[in-house]
């Protein structure tokens, strides 16, 4: 497998991050991959998804959003973050394959949230890894209220044992967004994906059972379209 091209992506002329293109010679969609809050986009979650996605086909298009560039930890505004998620997304249009975007945790949801005040360009579909429905631990589902103004279908794949997404209320955040919404549930993954010993599953097994859901979401879209 080929090392991803490094790039540099311009957000609104005033900050500039790196970014990560893996595009495989048969790529047949490509997939912008924002990062959550506490890691960037060389993390090896990140990394190993993409890699897996590459195999099957999917290109990827990985970020750093500004204050992750800058190595810090606290993330920045919605809004800044959100014109990080369209930056990268023009600049994966230009590949020329059909788009998808999200990402893991934060990243996924600054992406949904900025294609519901706007949508972003050439986007087909949205892939969420772990959305982080509500804070640890104290389950809500206002962070699930600008879906509504989300018009294109959405994936999210989520943990049963995820600390930032009751299950239950997952399920009904879903239901409520109709046919536009899939849910594919990963047994005994907590937030990271980490499943307990007792499901006999090793972290390879996850990870493709992830990447497996996203690009069986992903040909299902286009083959609708």
């Amino acid at each position: 497998m080929s090392a991803p091209e490094e790039l540099s992506l311009d957000v609104g002329g005033r900050h500039t991050v790196s970014a990560l293109l893996d595009h495989p010679r048969d790529a047949w969609a490509m997939y912008v991959l924002a990062h959550g809050a506490g890691a960037g986009m060389r993390h090896v979650f990140m990394q190993s998804i993409a890699d897996l996605l590459a195999v099957a086909g999917v290109a990827t298009l990985r970020f750093q959003f500004p204050y992750t560039e800058a190595g810090k930890h606290r993330p920045d505004p919605p809004a800044l973050l959100e014109d990080t998620v369209r930056a990268a997304v023009a600049r994966a249009g230009e590949e020329a394959l059909p788009l998808f975007a999200g990402g893991k945790s934060m990243g996924g949801r600054m992406t949904s949230q900025a294609q519901s005040r706007e949508a972003l360009t050439g986007v087909r579909g949205l892939v969420f890894l772990g959305f982080p429905l509500h804070a640890p631990k104290r389950p809500s589902v206002s962070r699930a209220t600008h879906l509504g103004g989300v018009h294109i279908p959405m994936l999210f794949v989520q943990g049963t044992r995820d600390d930032l997404a009751d299950m239950e209320l997952m399920r009904g955040v879903c239901a409520g967004l109709g046919t536009r919404a899939r849910l594919h549930v990963v047994e005994e993954g907590d937030h990271s994906f980490k499943v307990l010993k007792r499901s006999g599953r090793d972290p390879a097994q996850v990870m493709n059972e992830i990447r497996d859901a996203a690009t069986g979401f992903m040909r299902t879209v286009l083959a609708s379209s």
